[in-house]
């Protein structure tokens, strides 16, 4: 099995012709299905980007939600139409949906959306606001204490997922490809080559603290298997080894130049 991954491709930077050419260039990577790690477009252009891009690239795109996936929408709006896509399109596949997808049979992939959890780096004294916090709906308007109650609370709903999720891959499976969107260490949140102090004003909202934990615990519970995570967000490429058995790449972006960051080959 050849997985080709991509991440941050922000389709809604792109006129159609962008998508056709990105979709093209998946098709033509030689893979037999593809992971987007989440920031694929806005919540409005969710269905018609995705659906512009599955009809180029004409192999199964299993996907994980950013935050800007759900930028003039809501969180609960927006995974019904990630849920709605996932049982109506032809090769489209929320991974949260998805389960454990089998690679070969010695691989699973699996994934969850993350959130930048507000619980890494300086929470209580960041001057950092972000536009998630005036164009998710269910951000908007609130103050700092109900803001990090909120995003501690999505971050808590990502960990269980993926708590769950691990828990069936790793039962079945030597190797699991983990698929996320917002690093899930401040080791693996890389930007211009480097990783934040641990008292950045920009980490609470770049790491995912509940989704590390969970696959730390994966990790240390499962010493015969290999977890490698994938992962965006920060625009910035590298590489974390946080276990000799769990390590998170991180990818690189820019907007309106979607590329294939790699391609994978399982057994």
């Amino acid at each position: 099995m050849r997985l080709a991954w991509a991440t941050d491709i922000h389709l809604d930077f792109l006129e159609p012709t962008g998508v056709h050419a990105f979709g093209d260039a998946l098709a033509g990577s030689g893979a037999d299905a593809a992971v987007l790690t989440g920031d694929l477009t806005i919540a409005p252009r969710l269905a018609a980007d995705l659906s512009m891009l599955e009809d180029r690239a004409r192999v199964p795109l299993y996907f994980v939600l950013g935050n800007h996936d759900f930028y003039r929408g809501s969180v609960t709006k927006t995974h019904v139409a990630a849920r709605s896509l996932t049982r109506s399109a032809r090769y489209l596949r929320w991974l949260p949906e998805s389960g454990v997808v089998a690679l070969g049979e010695k691989t699973a992939l699996i994934g969850c959306d993350g959130w930048g959890d507000a619980r890494l780096g300086n929470v209580a004294g960041t001057p950092v606001r972000l536009n998630d916090f005036m164009l998710i709906e269910d951000l908007c308007g609130l103050g700092r204490r109900a803001l990090t109650r909120m995003l501690q609370g999505l971050g808590d709903d990502e960990g269980r997922r993926a708590r769950a999720l691990l828990q069936g891959a790793l039962a079945r499976f030597e190797r699991v490809v983990f698929a996320t969107h917002v690093p899930p260490f401040r080791e693996s949140c890389w930007h211009e080559g480097k990783t934040p102090a641990e008292d950045d004003d920009w980490l609470p909202f770049f790491t995912c603290k509940a989704v590390g934990d969970a696959l730390l615990e994966a990790a240390d519970a499962h010493p015969d298997r290999y977890i490698l995570v994938l992962c965006g967000h920060t625009h910035g490429a590298g590489v974390a080894q946080l276990r000799h058995n769990l390590v998170v790449r991180t990818g690189h972006a820019e907007y309106a130049a979607p590329r294939v960051q790699e391609v994978f080959e399982f057994a």
